[in-house]
């Protein structure tokens, strides 16, 4: 069916595949309920729902149920709200006060062992010690380093669109076993029962503009559509041969990748492109997942808003982190959940490495409160990576109140 009118009460309900999912046919990372939703603000989606098939869900919901920890029934009656807190939080950041927060981090829960999968370099050097032969984006030497350019959009790696086919002709191929032995070490030796969430960053747009450089790209998109869809098709087809790979040779349950896609302000592009470019692209890779027996978590920062229906439609399982002051945070929790799970991320601009502990706690709580629902459907963490200007205060803070509070919320609907 379409939505084209609304999203109210008596939308839902009509067929099992509406955005209220039959509770005979839901996974653990979509929402099931008894009771459908009401959703009071009209919202015109316009997008064809498509169901996924009922022998996956239950083999989602299966897989999930080995698990003895929080994140097993997150879209059921999970004891409290799930914490991957350690996710965005890294040694680096702090210097030499990191045994103080590393103290800290000890004592509460991750409810997620994230694995870093092994994706191609730049460019080869022999020198990396994650150096594999032949597995690298570019069969050329890398040029000398620029005198006066900075930031990563400078260095353009595609500058003509003739380069295209060699490319492509030393494309890297993810389906060699070895690039899977480290991470099958790591996840049999500290995954310890918990949820497994296979990551790697850039994912589709992300790698676009490694390639051609941001400015380019935006422009590519009307003056070269045809070698962006050519390029766009290769990288769709490495996405998703990593994805299987993986859950050929790990023990997952989940696939997570970055893409940013939105600006504080608004969105990187325009509606149409994203149509064209990027939905049935992502929708092939989160179809690939869930094919393989795993959920698709996406990062992106900025406003989002415009696109999310269509990740919704096309089955995306969960969203970080709906970035603080881009959105309106419970327009958002209003409008859509219940149909996609928030892994919601505290603010690292303003809140958490400025605020006072007080403060975070504050925002911890509005977090929750907003998200989470009676049947789960909220998790949370750091919006991208916590910074070393965070005082250890407003760390123990976050830590704390993200598990007491997520308890004591979690503790109303039992």
């Amino acid at each position: 069916m379409y939505l084209e009118e609304s999203l109210s009460p008596e939308k839902f309900g009509e067929t099992p595949h509406d955005f209220c999912l039959h509770p005979e046919n839901r996974t653990i990372l979509r929402v099931a309920q008894t009771e459908c939703p009401v959703v009071q603000h009209r919202v015109n989606l316009q997008v064809q729902l498509l169901p996924r098939p009922v022998d996956l869900e239950r083999q989602l919901r299966l897989r999930l149920d080995q698990h003895p920890h929080a994140l097993e029934d997150e879209f059921g009656t999970p004891s409290r709200v799930p914490m991957l807190l350690h996710m965005w939080h890294w040694d680096k950041a702090h210097g030499d006060q990191w045994e103080e927060v590393a103290a800290i981090q000890r004592e509460y829960p991750m409810d997620v062992k994230h694995v870093h999968l092994h994706t191609p370099a730049v460019y080869q050097d022999p020198n990396d010690p994650s150096y594999v032969p032949g597995y690298s984006w570019m069969p050329f030497p890398p040029p000398p380093p620029s005198k006066t350019a900075t930031g990563m959009d400078a260095h353009v790696l595609i500058k003509d669109w003739e380069m295209l086919d060699e490319v492509l002709a030393h494309w890297p191929d993810p389906t060699r076993p070895e690039l899977y032995v480290k991470q099958a070490e790591e996840i049999a030796a500290d995954a310890q029962g918990r949820y497994v969430l296979l990551a790697w960053w850039y994912c589709l747009y992300e790698r676009l503009w490694t390639f051609r450089g941001m400015e380019n790209i935006l422009c590519d998109f009307y003056d070269y559509p045809d070698e962006v869809h050519r390029l766009m098709d290769a990288i769709t087809d490495f996405n998703c041969a990593l994805v299987r790979s993986a859950a050929t040779h790990l023990k997952g349950d989940g696939i997570f990748v970055s893409d940013d896609i939105g600006m504080q302000t608004g969105p990187m592009f325009s509606p149409a492109i994203f149509e064209e470019f990027f939905k049935p692209r992502y929708a092939k890779i989160f179809q690939t997942a869930h094919d393989c027996g795993l959920h698709f978590w996406l990062h992106t920062c900025g406003n989002i808003r415009p696109f999310l229906p269509h990740l919704i439609e096309i089955g995306l399982d969960v969203i970080h982190p709906i970035q603080k002051y881009t959105m309106d945070e419970q327009e958002i929790a209003r409008d859509f959940g219940g149909h996609i799970c928030f892994w919601t991320g505290m603010d690292v601009q303003q809140i958490l490495p400025k605020g006072t502990p007080e403060e975070v706690r504050q925002e911890v709580r509005f977090m929750i409160d907003t998200y989470d629902r009676p049947n789960g459907g909220c998790m949370i963490t750091a919006g991208n990576g916590v910074t070393g200007d965070v005082p250890v205060e407003n760390a123990f803070a976050f830590y704390d109140e993200a598990y007491h509070y997520g308890l004591a919320h979690r503790a109303q609907y039992k």
